[in-house]
């Protein structure tokens, strides 16, 4: 019988006290390790949209809300009673008809008009007339709103969207809808999802990965549970997941806005190598000693219940590295500290006269420009490529406090 966990269970787990997440916790487990033990105590939800969900009891008060079939069980959500089978009783899980994928589908009862309130006139004048708003989805079909894997029952709701009400209709569908949803709504035209076959396992869906993943052992299912607040552990985006298993043939460069996920997929790629390759060492590395350490924190977290995986992942920036083998061929390197060399520029400059430079621009151009490309010579310092500085030498003739180092 296959263990799977839900994004949702591991948001409802955090809102627990400390005392109740520990019940629980104790709870979960005891379902992955034997669900027909006589010790569980499970309720079927009578009142549930889902045929498939059941509570299963924690203590005197508190439920934890899993979906059972012959062939899995899924950990869903977890609260206290009453707002736990309220919880249930609004929710269902199936296949998507169009995608294949498994979503979790709030059920839909109603949606109630947003009652705008207008301070009334003061003079009875006659109300001007009021263009109707537009929808921003009135001009694609049902079939068209579904291939993004908007839930059927929430068609007609989508197509009725306006500016006002888009975030109030979006945050009741799941996640692969609500992104396609926010870019058509700018005018971007998103690619819909390849559907998958009929036959096709609904939960191995890459959408459905993002908020479903099944626990093979009692160490990931005590991962999920004791870092609930670093989903991304858990969780991947369908695009992440692409590049972290991908089969690259060389270099591959992964560019991206802050907050899109570069290092997400570069801690998991790595895990990801390590897994594959079990004879193999494979490092981790940035420009930062500081994102260094955070990385190597994360990959704790990420990979602390397999040290046979861990112990072949280096991370390290890439200073270090550099340190590291130099010394492993030559001995221990005799580096400059910073404070010599920046007393040793100001020295410098002092010795030239009527030069137009600053300290913290020569202090600059030796560390970005004359040390980063070993330069020796004036006649290097003024060729050399000079991306990413937008201030130059190269329209000075004569020589730079530089020369006198």
């Amino acid at each position: 019988m296959e263990f799977r966990i839900a994004d949702t269970f591991t948001d409802s787990l955090v809102r627990l006290t400390v005392q109740e997440q520990k019940a629980a916790k104790t709870t979960a487990f005891d379902l992955q390790l034997d669900p027909s033990s006589n010790g569980l105590s499970f309720h079927k939800l009578d009142r549930a949209k889902d045929s498939n969900f059941w509570s299963v009891r924690v203590n005197a008060d508190i439920r934890i809300i899993v979906h059972r079939t012959a062939a899995s069980i899924l950990l869903v959500y977890v609260d206290h009673h009453d707002d736990a089978y309220k919880w249930a009783e609004r929710r269902k899980i199936e296949r998507h008809p169009t995608t294949g994928a498994m979503q979790l589908v709030e059920v839909r009862e109603r949606v109630e008009e947003v009652e705008i309130f207008k301070p009334k006139e003061v003079a009875a004048t006659p109300a001007p007339a009021t263009r109707p708003v537009a929808r921003l989805f009135d001009n694609l079909r049902k079939f068209e709103l579904m291939a993004f894997g908007v839930p059927e029952e929430w068609v007609n709701d989508v197509r009725a969207a306006t500016e006002d009400t888009l975030f109030d209709i979006i945050e009741h569908l799941p996640q692969e809808a609500q992104e396609a949803l926010l870019k058509l709504a700018v005018g971007e035209k998103p690619q819909p999802p390849e559907p998958v076959p009929p036959e096709a396992d609904p939960f191995a869906h890459p959408d459905a990965q993002r908020r479903f993943r099944v626990l093979t052992n009692a160490a990931e299912l005590r991962q999920a549970l004791d870092y609930p607040w670093d989903k991304w552990a858990v969780f991947l985006h369908p695009a992440q997941a692409d590049l972290v298993q991908r089969s690259f043939s060389g270099p591959t460069r992964v560019s991206g806005s802050a907050g899109t996920g570069k290092t997400i997929v570069a801690l998991h790629r790595a895990v990801h190598l390590a897994r594959a390759n079990p004879s193999a060492r494979v490092l981790l590395t940035t420009f930062s000693k500081p994102l260094a350490n955070a990385l190597r924190s994360k990959l704790a977290s990420l990979v602390g219940n397999e040290p046979l995986v861990s112990a072949r992942i280096v991370v390290k920036a890439v200073s270090a590295v550099g340190y590291d083998l130099y010394s492993e061929r030559f001995g221990q390197p005799q580096i400059a500290p910073a404070a010599l060399v920046k007393s040793l520029i100001t020295k410098a400059a002092a010795e030239v006269e009527g030069h137009r430079f600053s300290n913290q621009f020569l202090i600059g151009e030796w560390n970005d420009v004359v040390d980063a490309w070993q330069l020796r010579s004036w006649e290097d310092y003024r060729d050399v490529s000079r991306l990413g500085r937008k201030t130059s030498d190269r329209r000075q003739t004569a020589r730079s406090p530089l020369d006198h180092l």
